[in-house]
């Protein structure tokens, strides 16, 4: 969808039976932590890299964050960002 006003295209992310980026990333953080990882180093190296080996396959966890591409993952993660500092309400 194209929003007239700005020209700047928006699409949706989340079909209605994919869980969604943050459900994901949720799902990976408490995996690596139960396996005794550092999970914010982890997720870092991996979005940096794109090495699925900084993912544990505990609890098919480098499964579920291969389905996303590294675009869904930052974006979810700076949308995150502004709304904890209501950077849009400023």
């Amino acid at each position: 969808m194209r929003d007239e006003a700005s020209g700047t295209l928006f699409f949706n992310l989340v079909g209605e039976n994919e869980e969604s980026v943050t459900d994901i990333l949720i799902d990976v953080y408490k995996a690596l932590q139960v396996k005794g990882y550092n999970p914010v180093n982890q997720l870092v190296g991996y979005i940096m890299s794109e090495d699925p080996t900084y993912i544990t396959s505990y609890n098919n966890s480098r499964g579920k964050i291969a389905r996303m591409n590294r675009d869904e993952i930052i974006e979810e993660l700076v949308h995150a960002f502004v709304e904890y500092h209501h950077l849009e309400d400023k």
